[in-house]
């Protein structure tokens, strides 16, 4: 009966040692495979996740375009509404100054400390007058009403030449004294 149970124990052992080496075999066969799907995989992640950071700066990029068209379009809309004639030359002159707050508020940081933008803008357009329409139009010397648009006859200075006939010679010389008369007169 030992024998028996001998016999039985080295079957088992025997039968445990072939199914070993069969499970190894297949794991030996498998393998590659398994490393080859897990490397084509850790390229598809990491292809993904770079995709992804990409996306992220390209969107945080956008986001601060789009901030920066607002800002600029606000601080020029509050120059055309305080009635400033050169927008251009005050944007330039007040963009640096101006940024938004955590409230997300368009703020004046100057030599006054923080104050809103539509405050900072009236002070410096009051500051600077000379970026308002002109308050008279014209000058010293000039008329009150429209000039009267003058007489242009049928001159052409590229049509003077020698040997003129006498009648082209003529026309001209009345336009020339007609001209003359009008700039003696001041008209």
């Amino acid at each position: 009966m030992d024998e028996v149970k001998s016999e039985g124990a080295d079957l088992r052992s025997l039968i445990r040692g072939v199914i070993e080496e069969f499970v190894q075999a297949e794991q030996v066969k498998a393998e590659p495979a398994y490393k080859t799907e897990l490397l084509d995989e850790r390229k598809r992640r990491e292809d993904l996740e770079r995709r992804v950071n990409d996306l992220v700066k390209e969107n945080e990029r956008s986001r601060h375009l789009a901030e920066e068209a607002d800002r600029n379009s606000a601080i020029r809309g509050e120059l055309q509404r305080l009635g400033v004639a050169k927008v251009d030359l005050a944007y330039r002159a007040v963009k640096d100054d101006i940024q938004r707050d955590e409230d997300g508020r368009l703020i004046a940081r100057g030599g006054s400390g923080e104050m809103p933008l539509r405050d900072y803008l009236t002070q410096f357009v009051q500051d600077n007058p000379e970026l308002l329409p002109a308050r008279m139009t014209g000058g010293s010397g000039m008329g009150s009403g429209p000039k009267a648009a003058s007489h242009t006859g049928g001159l052409d200075l590229d049509k003077i030449r020698p040997g003129m006939s006498p009648e082209e010679l003529e026309k001209v010389r009345q336009e020339v004294s007609r001209v003359a008369s009008q700039a003696l007169r001041g008209n």
